[in-house]
């Protein structure tokens, strides 16, 4: 199964790319990931932040096809350990989806509409995070679950 991270907006900061661009290139060692970057609106300073969503989730969805399994990358979504989101990739790379995509949403997150579309949920902290910053957490959440799916000595339990 194709796993993807998407994501609205390129990254504004060089030392971000380094890290996300670290652990994009070790998880190719594990499965089959690749990012996608969602093009910032153009023209979009005289647009409401709900204009904004409601434009960002349109892209968003005639993007997904049928066979993908969408994860938001929500701060209301569920709360998991690093071994349970080891457990939760397990899981979802054995289901019978053609592509996993983790979504990060915009500055002002996502649309009614592409809630409505996901099939999943996932909070990394019930602290808010920049959707550019979140980029780098959740690659290395990414890669620490498949060390912990291989029992490799990344991750230290206690």
């Amino acid at each position: 199964m194709q796993t993807e991270l998407w994501m609205v907006g390129k990254t504004r900061f060089a030392y971000l790319d380094e890290g996300v661009g670290l652990y994009e290139k070790r998880l190719q060692h594990y499965l089959s990931f690749q990012m996608r970057v969602i093009p910032d609106l153009k023209n979009s300073k005289n647009l409401s932040m709900a204009q904004i969503k409601e434009k960002e989730g349109k892209e968003i969805l005639r993007l997904l096809d049928k066979g993908h399994h969408l994860v938001l990358l929500d701060e209301r979504g569920k709360s998991m350990s690093s071994t349970g989101f080891a457990s939760f990739m397990e899981r979802s790379l054995q289901g019978s989806h053609k592509r996993l995509v983790f979504l990060i949403g915009g500055a002002y997150g996502f649309s009614e509409a592409v809630y409505q579309r996901a099939n999943a949920k996932l909070s990394l902290s019930s602290m808010t995070f920049s959707h550019q910053m979140v980029r780098l957490f959740f690659i290395e959440q990414l890669y620490r679950a498949m060390t912990i799916l291989r029992n490799e000595p990344y991750h230290h339990d206690g």
